[in-house]
């Protein structure tokens, strides 16, 4: 009896992703199978394997007739587990430059007691699908490798050829960079006219309908400081004015109040005009009068309160940790806190440097950054042949969705591939939630339509590309 009630439940279970899969077409049904194999794989730093997912996704583009120098899986010395697969579909004209599509494997590590539900198990629910890196970023990397089968099943023969890499280390510096370690050891693989990569996606509205399909052309770098305050100390009885602490503190006050100035890029100005009548409303209306160079006082507030213009607009900088003292009786010797900035395509570090040293009263040194830091970001182009096509598919597959340009405030791969002379944009198709649909957070989601959706516009655009 207990046999047929867990036969019974688990039908149950499943009866709605049953219902859901039997609409598919057979190419939606191919590509799924591959997307859940992906989310089925933990490839999380901790307790996962990007070599095992990768070996998975090379056994499936071998079924689809992918030979050996066709697609490849990688695997850099000393590291196991930070393996990735490289494959092409080779182009008819040798001169034209190759597109390359790339994306991480990788995901944020997910603890099952934190989870409604088996983070590492894909799950749909009332037109969601559940699981760690359903939108970060699995669903990509299943479509661009879903892509490339397709193609070769198809007989498609690019003018460009195009290259694919799918690759370990963007979420977390315990495993190899593969972008970095491709372009070290094998750039060939990745070397390209131009990348095409994660960053950029759609906006939804509240019932999931696209409103922008938001493009992003460059992103900002990271640069991590430390700021430190020494002292004597002494006994806690006998306190004194001079106290690392509150110098510090006093140090932090100036950076909290300080702001870089305004350096609104042509892709900025292009993403407040066309994203401000989206938005609409007294903000909407002073995204288009900043674009236009007409916002007044209060229109500029408005843009500079919402924090994600303020940091397309800005390089910025702001406290992450701290850490001070060394017992409760005594004075401190030392306070230390990390300040965090993301630099503009074309400010440098020295430049970012300089302007902190300069807020810091005396007893606070700034301490040199980081030698790891991020390569300076470098802006690709925005042209008519990036541009163009993506707005022509849009209007096929999103009628009056516009194709709106952005600068990417977080971090990809992308800095690596652009710093070595690779443009990289990051392309839009899939449908987000305002809320972000817990990426890198809890019981992380995605939109079923928003993928399948995302998928035949994808495809469709870099077969526009390709031609």
């Amino acid at each position: 009896m207990s046999r047929l009630r867990t036969i019974v439940t688990a039908l149950l279970m499943t009866s709605g992703s049953a219902a859901a899969a039997a609409d598919l077409r057979p190419d939606q049904t191919a590509f799924r199978a591959l997307f859940e194999e992906m989310v089925n794989t933990d490839t999380s730093a901790t307790t996962g394997s990007c070599t095992l997912a990768s070996e998975r996704l090379l056994a499936r583009m071998r079924a689809g007739g992918f030979k050996a120098g066709e697609a490849d899986l990688f695997v850099p010395e000393g590291k196991p587990k930070d393996g990735g697969v490289i494959a092409r579909i080779t182009g008819t004209d040798p001169k034209a430059k190759a597109i390359l599509l790339v994306d991480h494997i990788d995901v944020v590590a997910a603890k099952r007691e934190d989870w409604s539900r088996d983070p590492f198990t894909l799950g749909e629910e009332d037109g969601f699908f559940i699981g760690r890196g359903v939108i970060d970023d699995k669903a990509l990397v299943a479509i661009w490798a879903d892509m490339l089968i397709r193609m070769k099943g198809e007989g498609f023969r690019p003018r460009r050829t195009i290259k694919f890499a799918a690759t370990c280390g963007e979420e977390s510096g315990l495993a190899t960079n593969g972008v970095k370690w491709l372009i070290a050891n094998k750039r060939e693989a990745v070397d390209a006219g131009f990348a095409l990569n994660e960053g950029g996606h759609g906006l939804a509205d509240k019932d999931g309908k696209p409103i922008a399909m938001l493009l992003a052309v460059g992103e900002k770098h990271s640069q991590t400081f430390t700021i430190e305050a020494r002292n004597p100390g002494g006994h806690s009885s006998r306190p004194r004015a001079d106290n690392a602490i509150y110098d510090l503190a006093d140090a932090l006050e100036k950076i909290r109040a300080f702001q870089f100035p305004v350096t609104p890029s042509p892709v900025v100005t292009a993403y407040l005009q066309r994203m401000g009548p989206v938005i609409g409303g007294a903000k909407g209306t002073a995204m288009t009068a900043f674009a236009a160079g007409t916002a007044d006082a209060d229109q500029q507030q408005l843009v500079f309160g919402d924090a994600m213009l303020n940091a397309m607009l800005r390089t910025t900088c702001v406290a992450t940790t701290f850490d001070a003292g060394h017992a409760v009786n005594a004075l401190p010797q030392r306070a230390r806190s990390t300040i965090q900035c993301r630099l503009l395509p074309g400010d440098t570090t020295a430049n970012v440097q300089k302007a902190l040293t300069a807020l810091l009263p005396e007893g606070v040194a700034l301490l040199p950054p980081e030698k790891d830091g991020d390569p300076t970001a470098i802006a690709p182009p925005l042209t008519p042949a990036i541009l163009g096509p993506a707005e022509a598919v849009a209007k096929a597959h999103f009628p009056g969705v516009p194709v709106v340009p952005n600068l990417l405030t977080a971090g990809t791969d992308g800095r690596y591939l652009s710093a070595a002379g690779i443009p990289t944009y990051g392309v839009p198709g899939i449908a987000i939630d305002a809320d972000g649909n817990g990426a890198h957070g809890l019981n992380e989601r995605v939109r079923v339509r928003s993928v399948y959706a995302g998928r035949d516009y994808l495809y469709d655009l870099v077969k526009r590309y390709a031609r």
